[in-house]
């Protein structure tokens, strides 16, 4: 019986940790707002019907084409006579699954290549980081350009892959591909100093590989920064998802707000004075990525107190 206290109290410590983090997370100004801003989108992605009812087109449009925001329409129609806020809250499931997917391809391999090349060091590190640096200078745009034909011919033009449209794949691939070297430098910066440390050196000497000690040893060390990375990359991709789809590289079927905004611009609303057909995509974008922002800022004061001190 004498043992079972101390294997509780250790198997709820990073449980309580996590729950510290959170409230001082909340407990700031910027934190709150930006976690409250991402809840209610999170919501509106999650269940768009729930909220708006199905998605409208050409047959269920409740309005007139270009119609201003009335009582019928609060923020007015489309071109198609779609209600704005429908279009708008069933894009935020697109463009936040688009952020999230590619998000998870930037912070897998930004977190692989930079332990490696930081702990491994030597030509390992010098050839990945020489591979990063070519993919940071390499154009986003260019890069959708190149791969959108070649990955239609690998899985057919309209078609889907783990019920993602290829189109929307295209998205999610170029993002993750131009956004994790960044990610994989400051990880790697993390673990060039934590490789030296005296945790890192008894491991070693108790014969513990190259591999055990990156996954048991450096790795839980860098989550934090980890942590922080996928807030700030999330808000990069939906950004950069939105830029890609307004510039035609997006999916027409997917209402994606880039895709709306390509929309607008095809329908000339900007010429004809149709503002509600610009702002309320252009608006979320414009949030989502403050609240992002906001809790990147937060948690970098949270995860390490030191920041506090250099500003």
């Amino acid at each position: 019986m004498t043992t079972v206290a101390p294997v509780t109290a250790a198997s709820t410590l990073p449980r309580r940790r996590r729950a510290d983090g959170l409230r001082r997370l909340l407990a700031r100004t910027d934190g709150l707002i930006g976690v409250a801003i991402l809840v209610i989108f999170g919501l509106l992605a999650l269940a768009p019907t729930l909220f708006v009812g199905p998605l409208q087109d050409v047959v269920t449009a409740t309005g007139l084409p270009l119609d201003p925001p009335s009582a019928a329409a609060l923020l007015g129609t489309d071109e198609l006579g779609r209600d704005m806020v429908n279009i708008t809250v069933h894009g935020a499931r697109i463009s936040m699954s688009i952020g999230l997917m590619a998000t998870i391809i930037t912070i897998l391999l930004g977190t692989v290549v930079g332990i490696v090349a930081g702990y491994v060091g030597g030509v390992t590190d010098a050839l990945l980081m020489r591979f990063s640096d070519f993919l940071l200078v390499l154009p986003t745009v260019v890069l959708a350009l190149i791969l959108a034909p070649v990955l239609d011919a690998v899985v057919g033009e309209g078609a889907e892959l783990f019920g993602i449209r290829s189109t929307l794949l295209i998205v999610v691939v170029v993002i993750g591909l131009t956004s994790w070297p960044s990610c994989a430098r400051v990880i790697r910066s993390q673990v060039l100093s934590l490789k030296e440390r005296m945790f890192v050196d008894r491991a070693r000497v108790v014969g513990s590989g190259p591999g055990w000690i990156m996954r048991r040893h450096i790795l839980p060390n860098v989550v934090n920064l980890v942590v922080a990375q996928a807030v700030l990359t999330f808000a990069s991709a939906v950004f950069t998802e939105t830029t890609l789809a307004f510039i035609g590289l997006g999916d027409p079927a997917a209402p994606s707000w880039g895709q709306v905004l390509n929309a607008a611009q095809t329908a000339g609303a900007p010429g004809l004075g149709a503002w509600w057909y610009v702002l309320p995509p252009a608006a979320c974008v414009v949030l989502v990525v403050l609240a992002f922002t906001l809790v990147g800022n937060a948690l970098d004061d949270v995860l390490n107190p030191r920041a506090r001190g250099r500003r």
